[in-house]
């Protein structure tokens, strides 16, 4: 076993110096983020160490912990490339049991720039709350049973998911993984914003619950103990050894059947694809219209669950145009105007249709050969962008006004949701045909080397048409507020606004068509470029 361990270890550290040794960027690229990551840890610990007699230490220590761990439960879901050593189905040739080689690979799962930034968090997080010699022989245990619950609980997670995140749908999550870290950071940040107005105090019911979970329990054993209640301790660091041990369960168990099992995951792709090609399309797609129209959108549609970019270019899209409203309502400084936000998300995603196509498009130029094909099939993919975005422009819409209390707005705001999306609808499907540009299938760059400028000119000068295309309904609404009783008929900007967006779209609809019908070669060299 202790060979087994060591050999481990050994290999873990020979992924690390065999990786650093591909290129010199590759090295310095590791250097600065192991630098930049140990000096926030270290920075972290010494505010942690100050935080030692503080009246709310332990408000701050335990979720602290719990946020740590939460951290590590996601790492492998949204870094799977991260460490070569989460896939354990590399290892399913060793003639290893599951007991052993959980034992060995939680070893090597402690050599990293995660467990050591983690080491010092957990260390300043008890010596914040450690007092009192009961207090300090806690903490000995308390930290390196955090640490081991932090790694078990990734390990755990990974080898449940190993079939999801070998596969696309995994690679789907990494795309998305900077999503993540942008909306939690945006939380963060709320959250920080509204703990300096009301103060730490506010924790101290979050912390209370905390201190019974794990692993942030071990924490508050140190506290407790120091404190002389000691049987409380005493169960909450029984709590951590449990959910330690349960972790490492399910982590065997699964290592267990993933050394033994068959996968099946491709037997089961071509049953299901056999079954679907039996029964034809079904669910939603039933009821898209026929025709041209309904297979465009449905590829269209197919496109956002499917491919990894246009998914992590909706979602973000989605995600944004919620947070800003909401997040704007709850801090107390928020317009219901900015729910408008949520439909100028939505509507940037008309610009570039066919970018998304990549080298595909050939197969949609060979459809195109008039300008009636052209229109029936910008018209669609405008469509299939509208059965999305108007629930949902409408969905944030409704939110932020019940959280701001000014429904007499909602009608007005509305209109100039529709009529915003319908100029950016307009504007994109010019612009879709007069500035194409590729998007990379491979890593995390949205436009192809050599066309920034070309992509940033299209967005944002369609941006600028688009606002200007608005000027009738925003000029409208003015009116009505500043005129004597025209408040009393800012509902009529709805069916207004309504009836404006939808006629503006037509318009550019039928103004980008006869274009995109006589650039097709050079839209599919500007799109086939990456």
């Amino acid at each position: 076993m202790t060979d087994v361990t060591a050999t481990f270890v050994r290999l873990k550290l020979s992924l690390l110096r065999n990786g650093l040794r591909q290129s010199a960027g590759r090295r310095a690229a590791y250097i600065a983020s192991a630098v930049l990551a140990l000096l926030f840890a270290a920075l972290q610990l010494l505010g942690l160490v100050l935080l030692r007699g503080h009246e709310h230490a332990a408000s701050v220590v335990l979720p602290l912990t719990a946020l740590l761990a939460l951290g590590w439960a996601v790492m492998p879901l949204f870094f799977p490339s991260g460490d070569e050593t989460l896939d354990p189905t590399r290892l399913v040739m060793l003639p290893l049991r599951a007991g052993p080689l959980v034992r060995a690979l939680l070893a090597a799962s402690l050599v990293g720039i995660g467990p050591l930034f983690t080491l010092c968090l957990v260390l300043g997080s008890v010596i914040a709350l450690a007092h009192g010699g009961a207090g300090y022989a806690t903490a000995v245990v308390a930290v390196p049973l955090t640490l081991l619950v932090c790694v078990a609980l990734a390990r755990a997670v990974a080898a449940a998911n190993v079939r999801l995140l070998t596969s696309r749908k995994g690679r789907d999550l990494a795309v998305l993984s900077g999503l993540v870290i942008a909306v939690g950071a945006q939380v963060v940040n709320f959250g920080a914003q509204r703990l300096g107005e009301a103060g730490l105090g506010q924790l101290d019911p979050v912390a209370d619950v905390l201190r019974w979970v794990p692993p942030a329990s071990a924490i508050g054993a140190v506290d407790s103990m120091g404190e002389g209640a000691y049987g409380a301790g005493l169960l909450q660091l029984a709590l951590s050894v449990g959910a330690l041990a349960l972790l490492i369960a399910v982590w065997a168990r699964h290592l267990d059947r993933l050394m033994t099992s068959p996968d099946g995951s491709t037997l089961q792709a071509a049953g299901d694809g056999a079954a679907r090609e039996r029964t034809g399309a079904g669910g939603p797609a039933r009821l898209l219209p026929g025709g041209r129209t309904g297979t465009v959108m449905e590829r269209s549609l197919r496109y956002v669950w499917r491919d990894p970019k246009t998914k992590a270019a909706w979602v973000t899209s989605l995600a944004i145009g919620l947070i800003v409203p909401v997040f704007n309502a709850l801090q107390g400084t928020g317009s219901i105007y900015f729910a408008c936000f949520a439909a100028g998300m939505l509507g940037i995603l008309m610009y570039n249709q066919f970018g998304q196509d990549t080298s595909a498009f050939w197969m949609v130029a060979m459809t195109i050969s008039s300008t009636r094909d052209a229109y029936v099939e910008l018209r669609a993919r405008a469509l299939a962008l509208l059965v999305i975005t108007l629930p949902y422009a409408t969905l944030v819409t409704v939110l932020t006004t019940a959280m701001l209390g000014d429904w007499a707005s909602l009608p007005e705001v509305l209109g100039l949701s529709f009529a915003l999306l319908g100029a950016m609808l307009a504007t994109g499907a010019w612009a879709s045909a007069r500035f194409p540009y590729s998007i990379p299938q491979e890593g995390y760059k949205n436009v192809a080397p050599g066309q920034s400028g070309l992509a940033a000119f299209a967005i944002f000068g369609g941006m600028v048409a688009a606002a200007l295309l608005c000027l009738p309904v925003i000029v409208a609404a003015i009116w009505l507020h500043t005129s004597a009783g025209g408040e009393d008929w800012t509902w009529l900007l709805l069916p207004g606004g309504t009836a404006y967006g939808a006629a503006i779209t037509v318009a550019g609809l039928r103004l980008a068509a006869p274009r995109t019908a006589a650039r097709l070669p050079e839209i599919l060299a500007a799109v086939s470029k990456g």
